[in-house]
């Protein structure tokens, strides 16, 4: 007698269906596990052998064979358990075998019964429910996380034998949860630009940026406040939109972050790995491979401080994931491909010492400072939509009276570009600024000849790539929708070329 119960694995952020297949028969006693099982799931059997003993349950001296089907794709993790264990039991007669049919199950065994919570469980079951399969068993901790998906019908015991008493007919209430479509609210703990005295052209980047999704460098020397403005950059970022909310919930998810179990990630990630990470943390892999930094940071932010400071090949890395938004991993028996729809935000000092160009206090040779800002490659640079010098705060902007902007009334704004934005890109697969193609650009950056004239003029004195032409546009596109205008004008057009023309001040 076989005993088939559902259970899932992961692709990148994908899930995708399992079969646990159970069989139990007469023969030298034995437990088996086939079908390209990692450790962790061949030392399952451990686990449900112990955990149906100590259910008061005597499992009969037989050969009993599991098969985790398809046999090609490598299973990890203790997820398949629960699944194993009630393949056991249905095949012992009891539990109904017709109760586990379109069901899907998974969940960790501790030795005495009680269920673990596993990762992964969201894309999981939304991908079971896709594949028509309503009712979910998962572990009470994963319960409120599975009931995130709209038409899951999710059972969350806490223990095994609570399971068995559910199939037998003392059932567990359901979750329930309204899934909504509104916007998922931001604390308001949240740093506050209102705190922060002068550098008005920083924080007037920091606002187009955050506007049209654009990357930003920032570079100034030590105190002048590149970090302290870039970790206040969440406060004015928009509100998560609920789908954006459950993608960057799959992505933790899957690594295993969520450690508020069922409860979706509510605010913008901000991630900002130090400058000794290495090329898998950053960008996804591993023995096991998981989701990087970049992919944590999917619909939020990933802060490089000290940029010239991080190993040359990690920061090349980042190139194709800035273009394509998705990152791929190779492994020789599986690809994996996960999001990463960024905004990058660097900083860095003009110099090793950081005070360049502020007469005796820089010691740096020109030598050491050409050495140093050759750490950043012209590709990378090329790829950061603006470049932004953040100067040393005068005295008096400790002394006005005036209290800056606070992050409310830029954040404000930041919404109201954005609100045009979606608009504009209703029927296209941008929801942007930043993400816009060439071709998109043509259709939605129309210039009026003096604009044209102008561009073409900066074009050839800067000797600008294709990229930063079209990064121009984009830019202009923002500071215009910042402005309420339906139209780039000339202002727009000049502001913009500003963020592209510090980089020659510095790598020239």
């Amino acid at each position: 007698m076989v005993a088939k119960i559902l259970s899932g694995a992961l692709s990148g952020v994908a899930g995708i269906m399992i079969e646990v297949e159970v069989d139990m028969a007469g023969g030298i006693p034995a437990f088996d596990i086939v079908g390209l099982p990692d450790s962790a799931v061949k030392e399952s059997k451990e686990r449900v052998r112990t955990a149906i003993k100590n259910g008061n349950i005597l499992l009969p001296p037989k050969r009993i064979t599991v098969n985790l089907a398809p046999a090609d794709i490598r299973k990890e993790g203790p997820a398949y358990d629960l699944p194993i264990a009630l393949g056991i039991l249905a095949c012992m007669g009891i539990i109904p075998m017709a109760a586990l049919r379109n069901v899907f199950v998974a969940g960790e065994l501790s030795l005495d019964g009680e269920l673990r919570p596993v990762a992964g469980v969201l894309p999981m079951v939304h991908s079971a429910v896709q594949t028509g399969i309503t009712t979910c068993i998962v572990p009470y901790v994963n319960g409120e996380e599975a009931a995130l998906v709209q038409g899951a019908r999710v059972i969350a015991p806490k223990n095994l034998s609570e399971l068995v008493g559910h199939f037998k007919g003392r059932f567990i209430p359901e979750y329930r949860r309204e899934a909504t479509t509104e916007e998922i609210r931001s604390p308001e703990s949240l740093l506050d630009f209102g705190d922060v005295r002068g550098q008005e052209n920083v924080k007037r980047a920091l606002a187009i940026a955050a506007a049209g999704g654009h990357n930003i460098l920032l570079i100034g020397p030590p105190g002048s406040g590149k970090t302290m403005m870039a970790r206040r950059l969440p406060g004015i970022l928009a509100n998560l939109h609920f789908e954006e909310s459950i993608d960057v919930t799959k992505i933790y998810s899957v690594a295993g972050m969520i450690h508020d179990k069922g409860t979706l990630v509510r605010t913008r990630p901000f991630r900002a790995p130090h400058h000794t990470v290495s090329y898998s943390a950053l960008v996804g892999g591993g023995r096991i491979p998981k989701p990087g930094e970049v992919s944590l940071a999917h619909h939020g932010v990933l802060f490089l401080d000290e940029l010239p400071e991080f190993s040359r090949n990690v920061l090349e890395a980042l190139r194709q994931p800035m273009e394509d938004r998705t990152v791929t991993i190779s492994r020789a028996n599986s690809t994996m491909t996960y999001p990463c729809n960024f905004m990058l935000v660097a900083s860095m000092n003009p110099c090793p010492c950081g005070f360049f160009g502020e007469g005796d206090k820089c010691k740096c040779t020109e030598r050491e400072v050409g050495k140093y800002l050759d750490r950043i490659s012209g590709p990378l640079l090329d790829r950061i939509d603006m470049h932004v010098e953040a100067a040393r705060v005068n005295y008096e902007d400790f002394e006005t009276e005036t209290r800056p902007k606070s992050s409310a009334d830029i954040k404000t704004e930041v919404e109201r570009a954005q609100h045009i934005q979606a608009q504009r890109y209703a029927n296209e697969a941008v929801k942007a600024n930043a993400d816009l193609d060439s071709g998109l650009i043509e259709k939605y950056c129309p210039l009026d000849d003096d604009c044209k004239a102008l561009i073409k003029r900066v074009y050839d004195v800067m000797g600008l790539s294709a990229r930063g032409y079209h990064k121009i546009l984009k830019l202009a596109r923002t500071i215009a929708d910042l402005a309420g205008t339906p139209n780039i004008a000339r202002e727009h057009i000049s502001e913009a070329i500003q963020y592209r023309a510090l980089d020659r001040k510095y790598w020239n």
